[in-house]
């Protein structure tokens, strides 16, 4: 069953079907021009290519709002078929093609639980948890004499993603990192 939301209803996170597409809507301004009529200018991102475009809505235009279904899954491992990953309740496994992992794979370990979202059956994308240990896998030694407070260093982890740390950090320490951002937050003690 549709369901439908008005122009001044649309708010960051909801998914809207617009020209016969999934979108996510990533920014909503409403904004009320003097004389002129409400409108609202929503930032969307396609949840097929990842595109981003930027439309106005009229306060009045129905728009449909699609509610997707979500699962818990725990991802397992990647091969040629895909990414697999296992729902956390039916333990039934699925293969993720990797146009709809996109970034995320960055941090993606086994047995790293995620939330896979699905609309009529078909997962669409993912939900990583806000934050990921990864483990240094390549960066370069400490400099003489650098302080905590200095510039940092780039580091290459165990899923290939390339972070800056700061000096002290080193060769196979575990680290703490944003899954939103990508951004090095601290160093996990073992």
């Amino acid at each position: 069953m549709a369901k439908y939301i008005n122009g001044n209803g649309i708010r960051p996170g909801f998914v809207i079907v617009y020209n016969k597409e999934l979108y996510r809507v990533m920014t909503a301004e409403h904004r009320t021009p003097g004389n002129k009529r409400a409108f609202c200018q929503a930032k969307l991102r396609n949840l097929k290519n990842g595109t981003q475009t930027e439309v106005k809505f009229r306060a009045d235009e129905d728009i449909e709002r699609v509610t997707l279904e979500q699962a818990e899954m725990e991802y397992l491992y990647s091969d040629a078929s895909g990414y697999c990953f296992m729902n956390s309740e039916t333990y039934e496994q699925m293969f993720i093609d990797d146009e709809i992992i996109g970034d995320a794979k960055q941090f993606l370990l086994p047995n790293t639980k995620v939330k896979i979202e699905f609309h009529e059956d078909k997962p669409i994308g993912l939900e990583l948890p806000e934050t990921v240990d990864l483990t240094v896998e390549e960066t370069e030694p400490q400099m003489k004499g650098a302080t905590a407070s200095g510039s940092g260093k780039p580091a290459t982890l165990e899923t290939g993603l390339v972070v800056t740390v700061p000096q002290f950090v080193d060769v196979g320490e575990k680290v703490r990192v944003s899954t939103s951002s990508g951004d090095y937050l601290e160093r996990v003690k073992n």
